[in-house]
């Protein structure tokens, strides 16, 4: 008996011990760990391991704050993007003995986006979304229905301004695009198979993108955000609701998304529309150089080991470029602040400025840095490549000799059946299609935005007689 009673009590004494020693040893392990985290070097090394020990055990919101939160950019933003009708009435010809009749009449619609810019109803939206439009229709995000007019358009960089007789609409405010960083999330906002306002996210891409074949524009921004048919003319937007750029193209084999969507940036549709409401039309800054973008075997070449930037070989007399003391051989590598890789980041930038605006070139001559401040001047001369002509600027008084109010001289001809038909250096191209040409920028807009369809052109020979060529 007294056995069993002594084999009880060592029992009970050896289970206080262990709930004790366990006890103790919690405290001492949790106490550990306190100390452990408490002692990290600073705050942002504690909440790291916080987030370690909290990820051992996942939950479903663990990740909640690493994807950004777009709910207030897109109510701030989303009632700005329209949706935009353009509606055109074609005449069919038919052929009718040894020419053709009039057919009848098709109605043909196409749809877009575009992007509210003011209280007052001024809009943004790419040209070929309005081009030769009868009719233009826009629905606001609230669908509310407006006729719209057409103020102006740049064929040349595919941006168009139009208006509705509206008060205090929503609109978006533009963003700076030459600070827009690679990496960087936006939205694109438009209205794709006609389904309504549509908002999709991704990352800038790449920027000043060229894409080889395209006529207009030379100066991209590229990002991975989904467009398809109907967003061209809607919002690139960053993540403070600023309008960063105006949707206008894909790459696609098939004609929806694949990957890759392009945009105009913000900096240049902004110009583009201050200058046609400002002026009526595109006021184009030329810097007077003619130059070649760098790359690795062009640098071999020309015995220099710079790779990027853009080679000045030729320098036109009464230029900026020309006054400030640029010369041949010069590399241009920033403008403003804003580096130069490429011609396309170049052109790009010139196409923000007007003639008379002075910008800060910097470029490497002989293996030193200089920089030049140019003023930069109208554009007075072009090469018409579709009519084999070199045009220029003119003045009152050789208009006034001529008997007519507006018109481009022609200064050379290259193109044989013109020359055949007796046009020479000295005629004035006055009018395509019914529109005054009143400088070389127009005649250049005008054929742009013409594509390959037919046009009239009216010429004014020394003597004052108008001809008519026909051009399909």
């Amino acid at each position: 008996m007294r056995k069993y009673v002594s084999f009880v009590i060592i029992a009970v004494l050896s289970s206080l011990l262990t709930l004790t020693g366990y006890s103790y040893l919690t405290k001492k392990e949790t106490h550990d760990k306190k100390t452990i985290i408490n002692t990290l070097n600073t705050p942002a090394e504690q909440d790291s391991t916080q987030n370690f020990l909290h990820n051992a055990a996942y939950t479903p919101n663990d990740n909640v704050n690493t994807i950004p939160d777009f709910r207030e950019v897109v109510k701030k933003t989303k009632s700005a993007v329209v949706h935009v009708r353009n509606t055109r009435y074609v005449q069919q010809y038919q052929p009718f003995y040894f020419g053709y009749r009039e057919g009848p009449v098709y109605k043909q619609e196409g749809t877009g986006s575009g992007v509210i810019i003011s209280p007052d109803g001024y809009i943004v939206t790419n040209n070929h979304v309005i081009k030769d439009a009868s009719e233009i229709e826009v629905t606001l995000d609230n669908k509310q229905t407006y006729k719209a007019e057409l103020i102006g358009t740049d064929p040349n960089s595919d941006v168009a301004v139009i208006k509705i007789d509206a008060d205090n609409l929503p609109y978006l405010t533009f963003g700076d695009s030459d600070a827009v960083q690679l990496g960087e999330w936006v939205l694109a906002i438009g209205n794709p198979y006609n389904l309504g306002t549509t908002v999709t996210s991704g990352i800038v891409s790449a920027k000043g993108r060229d894409l080889k074949g395209n006529k207009r524009i030379d100066n991209f921004i590229q990002t991975d955000a989904v467009v398809n048919p109907g967003n061209s003319g809607g919002a690139l937007v960053d993540t403070k609701g600023q309008l960063i750029g105006i949707n206008t193209m894909i790459f696609s084999m098939n004609g929806s998304y694949i990957g890759y969507s392009f945009a105009i940036p913000s900096n240049i549709v902004r110009k583009i529309a201050d200058d046609i409401l400002e002026f009526g039309s595109i006021q184009k800054g030329v810097l007077g150089i003619k130059a070649a973008e760098l790359n690795g075997p062009i640098a071999q070449k020309l015995g220099i080991n710079q790779t990027e930037g853009v080679y000045i070989y030729d320098i036109e007399k009464g230029t900026g470029a020309y006054k400030a003391g640029l010369e041949t051989g010069d590399i241009i590598i920033r403008i403003n602040n804003v580096k130069v890789s490429t011609m396309a980041d170049l052109l790009g930038y010139l196409k923000t400025k007007r003639p008379g605006d002075k910008i800060e070139v910097t470029i490497i001559r002989n293996g030193k840095t200089r920089h030049f401040t140019i003023k930069l001047t109208k554009n007075n001369a072009a090469y018409l490549k579709t009519l084999g002509l070199s045009v220029k600027n003119t003045n009152k008084d050789i208009l006034k000799r001529y008997g007519v109010s507006n018109g481009v001289f022609i200064d050379r001809v290259n193109n044989r059946l013109l020359y055949q038909n007796g046009i020479r250096p000295g005629y004035l191209i006055t009018k395509i299609n019914g529109q005054n040409i009143y400088s070389v920028d127009d005649i250049t807009n005008i054929l742009a935005g013409l594509d390959h369809q037919r046009y009239t052109i009216e010429i004014v020979s020394p003597d004052g007689r108008t001809e008519k060529y026909i051009f399909q």
